[in-house]
């Protein structure tokens, strides 16, 4: 998968919100929720078709457009990248600091430990 810039994600956002979608729908949402012009958005959606991220069907004269890539699957992969780029693969840093900058809640700390939890009962 191409690397998607900030901008190519807010419009890639919209569409995981609500497909499929005109491009003159996703320029009336992005107007008004970030300020984004026409231009701009068709642009990205351009951009995001090329980068095989969107889909787009011409229905007449009216394209829609549909995202390609799933939200959970590019969470997964942009999680991994950030961790393996700033903290060389390894979890324990990532979370000791936002633990030691009182960062995680309560519920937080409940989730992480049903997920180590269950990752535990896994392995045996």
């Amino acid at each position: 998968m191409k690397e998607i810039s900030n901008s190519e994600l807010v419009v890639l956002q919209q569409l995981w919100l609500q497909s499929p979608l005109t491009s003159s729908e996703v320029v009336d949402a992005l107007e008004q929720s970030h300020d984004m012009h026409e231009k701009t958005v068709k642009t990205l959606l351009n951009r995001l078709v090329k980068k095989q991220a969107v889909s787009f069907e011409k229905q007449g004269r009216v394209y829609h457009y549909s995202p390609l890539i799933a939200q959970q699957d590019y969470t997964v992969k942009e999680s991994l990248s950030f961790v393996d780029r700033m903290f060389a693969g390894k979890l324990t840093p990532l979370v000791a600091g936002f633990a030691q900058k009182n960062k995680l809640s309560a519920e937080d700390v409940a989730e992480l430990q049903t997920l180590l939890d269950d990752w535990q009962k896994e392995q045996k």
